[in-house]
């Protein structure tokens, strides 16, 4: 199979500006391909994964991704996907963020063996205005420009368009333009998400009047869940590659929570197991399809954290839920551990505190759900509490003003469960 056939049978495909010369290309070369990436923040977050991913099925298929931090189209803002003007990042901001981005797409892409990441601060920051427009200005239709889809949106917003936003098609259009025609790079196609789709073919037009090439664009679907929900957005934020933003067993109980009828498509998408194996998902029901779900979950998991705190994530989980039973040739190629472990529940997120710090022999639990960080406020913790929705070793939490002994903090500490996934350990020492 060719890299086009790969990526449309996982579903990764929403439209290609040549489909069939696409097709063919990937069969008879190998093809450098890129795709940008906002450094607005120091972590990618489940939303990123899609794009990412691609790029991993890219070099697995022998040809060469790049991914490219847009440093400097990053001090510009892209309009797309925005009804207000983005924030505008310091050079050193987006250098730092970028050193967070390159760590963790190398759990996905080997920078040893092909994979390169690059910084497009390097060729646009020192462009010379005048020139810009007399030699690549020229050849971009304002009229065209604003029917694009990320420009129309904005212009019929109540903020408008800012005129340094409007320069951004222009600007990535330069990139594409630059890694085509400098041969170290010699790179014939940009990848990204449905929302770049005018950005990208500016690009490959570009190209085209610039110097004749022929280069070409993929875009990816918008990825939302069996509810409508936009993927990665939970009621308690985004969650994050960053194992400090979001702990490994809290990746994997996002994964593991998957509706019903999105785990074999999100198998397809965020794992490299057999698409033989994944199709074999969507006949399953009840435990066998549960069971499904903490393959998903541990294979994510190790994917981005990897093997050690996937298989911490699933031990835990396991005590905690009870281990899943994995039927004979379940997605048999999956490393998911085949039996329960037994061990300390490390991968829970825990607060350690001080014996000091702590008053008295009682400790009411109020107090202590604000101090541990399990609760921002004590008006949000008598909520949950009032609403039934906080247990303390299994065992749910009548009153707000309910008070536990010190000394049952020591040791392995006492577990909290606010509402019926997330749990925290508390210990006093």
């Amino acid at each position: 199979m060719s890299l086009y056939d790969v990526l449309e049978e996982r579903g990764f495909i929403e439209a290609a500006t040549h489909e069939d010369e696409l097709r063919e290309l990937f069969a008879k070369e190998k093809v450098t391909g890129y795709i940008g990436f906002d450094p607005t923040a120091d972590s990618f977050h489940v939303g990123s994964l899609v794009p990412i991913m691609a790029l991993a099925h890219m070099q697995r298929q022998g040809h060469r991704p790049i991914a490219l931090v847009g440093g400097g189209t990053g001090l510009v803002g892209d309009p797309s996907g925005k009804t207000e003007m983005r924030k505008i990042l310091t050079r050193e901001t987006v250098e730092k963020n970028a050193e967070g981005l390159k760590a963790q797409l190398s759990r996905f892409l080997d920078f040893s063996a092909g994979a390169v990441m690059e910084n497009n601060a390097e060729w646009l920051c020192g462009l010379n205005y005048i020139e810009f427009l007399r030699d690549y200005g020229r050849h971009f239709s304002v009229n065209r420009m604003v029917k694009a889809e990320s420009y129309r949106a904005r212009l019929e917003s109540e903020e408008g368009l800012s005129f340094i936003e409007f320069n951004y098609m222009c600007l990535q259009a330069y990139d594409f333009l630059h890694l085509y025609k400098h041969p170290e790079y010699g790179c014939k196609l940009q990848m990204g998400g449905a929302d770049q789709w005018g950005n990208i073919v500016a690009g490959v037009d570009l190209v085209r009047r610039d110097c004749g090439g022929q280069a070409y664009g993929l875009t990816f679907p918008l990825i939302t869940t069996a509810s409508g929900a936009k993927m990665g957005k939970t009621a308690q934020g985004a969650v994050w590659l960053d194992p400090a933003r979001t702990s490994p067993y809290e990746y994997y109980q996002y994964w593991v929570n998957t509706h019903d009828d999105d785990v074999a498509r999100f198998l397809a998408l965020f794992t490299f197991l057999p698409m033989e194996e994944v199709r074999a998902v969507k006949r399953l029901s009840g435990a066998d399809l549960n069971a499904a779900k903490a393959v998903l979950a541990y294979e994510t998991t190790a994917q981005a954290h990897g093997e050690k705190e996937a298989r911490a994530a699933w031990d835990a989980a396991g005590r905690m839920f009870g281990a899943r039973a994995l039927p004979d040739g379940l997605l048999a190629s999956s490393k998911i551990p085949r039996v329960g472990a037994e061990g300390e529940d490390q991968a829970v997120p825990a607060t350690e505190l001080k014996r000091a710090d702590i008053p008295g022999e009682l400790v009411s639990v109020l107090d202590l759900c604000v101090i541990s960080g399990i609760f921002p406020s004590k008006s949000e913790a008598r909520r949950k509490i009032g609403q039934g929705g906080l247990y303390l070793d299994g065992e749910r939490v009548a009153s707000s003003d309910e008070k536990i002994p010190v000394e049952s903090l020591s040791g392995k500490g006492r577990l909290f469960r606010s509402g019926k996934k997330h749990h925290h350990r508390v210990v006093v020492n």
